[in-house]
């Protein structure tokens, strides 16, 4: 099976089943989905026990997304006094785009993310965040984004390794970049829970790795540190949720891509679902 053949494939079973329920899905654990529309739009998790009152969010969504995941956030019964931090997986824009807009009504939140998109954000440089040139004239006539709009300040940067103890929970911080050269994974070894971004979806589907500073030897080498971990439940940052995780999962998925992830630098055309149809 071609390459292209193969990432249709995946991505059309990716997308065809869709979780539209904001719910809880374990103590400290909870999934505000993502609405996707011509551009995905990426799923939020809110971390930490809410009695702690040092709740995380993780993610924020494509540009106008703000006011549905805020109001989302509330109807968790959660105070936006309570979340102290927002950690980005990375900062592609499907994942960035309505964060301004949701860092005015968190008064209390800090921005973390990994060092390596950390400072490359600040400086104004958003090549990471639209990922390839020609989204760039699309993102500036479709959301009206100018140079410098996504220059945010970031609180803390991570680089890996760290475990954060944060809302009465304890979750490692791991450097899985491919996809981005900064993306970050989350996992909560009590609960062998698995945030891992875009890194690893359900069916098998994986991140796309054509876009800025991706690399497809470096996905293929995080999907390996990631199959040693035991995973039970997996919260990617796109389509379906896994509750029931069958072991052995992502080594799978690892050594299903593997031979395409290694194979030197690919040209895949992204498929985006639009009212039914697939658009090239």
């Amino acid at each position: 099976m071609s390459i292209f053949l193969k990432c249709l494939f995946k991505l059309r079973s990716l997308f065809l089943i869709k979780e539209r329920n904001t719910k809880q899905i374990t103590e400290g654990v909870f999934f505000i989905p993502g609405q996707d529309e011509m551009i995905p739009d990426a799923h939020v998790y809110v971390i930490g026990s809410r009695s702690s009152k040092d709740l995380t969010l993780i993610d924020a969504g494509l540009m106008g997304k703000d006011q549905y995941k805020l109001q989302a956030i509330l109807k968790l019964g959660i105070e936006f006094s309570d979340i102290k931090r927002v950690i980005m997986t990375h900062t592609h824009l499907d994942h960035l785009g309505c964060l301004p807009g949701i860092l005015k009504e968190l008064p209390n939140a800090e921005l973390w993310m990994h060092v390596s998109e950390g400072e490359p954000l600040e400086r104004g440089d958003d090549r990471i965040v639209l990922g390839l040139e020609m989204f760039r004239d699309m993102c500036q006539a479709q959301f009206g984004i100018n140079p410098g709009d996504f220059a945010l300040k970031v609180d803390r940067k991570l680089e890996g390794g760290e475990t954060l103890t944060i809302g009465d929970m304890s979750w490692e911080v791991l450097h899985i970049p491919g996809h981005s050269p900064g993306c970050i994974g989350f996992y909560n070894r009590p609960g062998k829970i698995l945030i891992p971004g875009d890194v690893v979806y359900a069916n098998h589907a994986i991140g796309r790795f054509d876009l800025f500073g991706a690399d497809g030897p470096h996905l293929y080498n995080s999907l390996l540190k990631l199959a040693e971990l035991e995973v039970n439940i997996l919260l990617p940052g796109h389509n379906r949720i896994v509750e029931d995780l069958p072991a052995g999962y992502i080594h799978e998925t690892a050594r299903e891509w593997g031979r395409t992830l290694n194979s030197g630098p690919t040209n895949m055309r992204y498929i985006f679902p639009v009212q039914g149809r697939w658009k090239f």
